[in-house]
């Protein structure tokens, strides 16, 4: 495996679309806007590319045009980084159109969540490490002002050699606001005090990582799509989604990737769940027990094929503030110490 170098000031950084979902609407141009404002305050060079502007119906209708985009990114000199603007729910489609070689022999930095999953399953595959984070509009445009730990933990994915010991955050939030209204996008959020990680299990774990969303997961375990074929002893990451998955659909994936043998894994890191989304919005309480019903959902399964270390509520997938985790990359988990780090 190989980490692509760190960016530099004045680095240009291509911003995409390889995901995508074939809905009504777009996205706003202030929000395009704001994104790139806030990667100049970084000292960064965005570049939009084709697909950034394009609806999101010609995007769908097109799987390899985005895989073009891609690899023409990739292979780029002038492009030290690639940034997804969002994700979707199709990214796997364009998979099968992308060259293997234009990855592997021009390892870049890319940054994306949620159904960016499936390019990162695709990059690890070629020896490249990415990272879960940094998404344009959800991570980079986060509403009310980028806040110290999000700042702190894109600086490190953009200009480090590795992201380091992961802290936890003090205040957490999973409110959403609506970003076609250029208001909301200086309202802050609801906060409220971390809970912290939950930890369970024992033990030391140095390892390489894999996974991502769990939704997404589900698509490459039905599609036998870059599922890595050994995975023991590694470290598994897993979030879920604004579709807000119950318990039931989480053992199910989790169940498949055990009866598959690939729950011999030495840890399992689980993202903060989203509690609430648009069109689904719970009291406190709701969302409290959401939560801990995902929480024994993964542990409980997790334990039926094995003895990996668990840890839930890290600081990464849809919740706020974020850090961009390397998937590919080395991880060390210290039930010991309750330390995570990225090497």
């Amino acid at each position: 495996m190989e980490t692509p170098p760190p960016l530099e000031p004045g680095s240009t950084v291509a911003v995409c679309r390889p995901a995508t979902v074939p809905v009504a609407g777009d996205y706003p141009a202030h929000l395009v806007e704001l994104g790139f404002d806030r990667l100049r305050s970084f000292d960064l060079d965005p570049v939009g590319l084709d697909s950034l502007y394009a609806d999101k119906q010609t995007l769908y209708d097109n799987p390899e045009g985005r895989a073009r985009e891609l690899e023409a990114a990739f292979r780029d000199p002038d492009i030290d980084g690639v940034m997804a603007a969002i994700g979707g729910d199709d990214q796997i489609r364009i998979l099968k159109h992308l060259d293997p070689s234009a990855i592997r022999d021009n390892p870049t930095r890319f940054y994306g969540t949620s159904d960016n999953t499936s390019f990162a399953a695709f990059c690890r595959a070629q020896g490249v490490v990415s990272f879960y984070g940094g998404t344009l509009f959800t991570d980079i445009c986060e509403p009310g002002g980028l806040n110290d730990y999000a700042r702190e933990y894109l600086e490190r994915a953009f200009f480090d050699d590795s992201l380091g010991e992961l802290r936890e955050p003090d205040r957490v939030s999973d409110e959403d606001l609506d970003w076609h209204d250029p208001a909301n996008l200086d309202r802050t959020p609801e906060y409220e005090a971390s809970d912290g990680r939950r930890w369970h299990g024992s033990g030391r774990i140095e390892s390489r990582t894999w996974g991502g969303c769990l939704e997404v997961l589900a698509a490459h375990l039905m599609a036998d799509s870059y599922v890595p074929e050994e995975t023991a002893g590694s470290v598994l990451l897993l979030e879920t989604s604004e579709e807000l998955p119950e318990s039931t659909a989480v053992r199910r994936v989790l169940r498949g990737l055990g009866e598959r043998g690939t729950l011999d894994v030495g840890a399992v890191l689980v993202g903060r769940a989203k509690a609430r989304s648009f069109g689904n919005e719970r009291t406190p309480e709701e969302r409290t027990a959401y939560r801990e019903r995902q929480r024994e959902a993964v542990v409980e399964t997790v334990r039926e094929y094995g003895d990996a270390v668990v840890v839930t509520d890290v600081a990464f997938g849809h919740t706020r503030p974020t850090a961009p985790v390397p998937i590919g990359g080395q991880c060390v988990v210290d039930a010991a110490t309750e330390t995570l780090r990225f090497e």
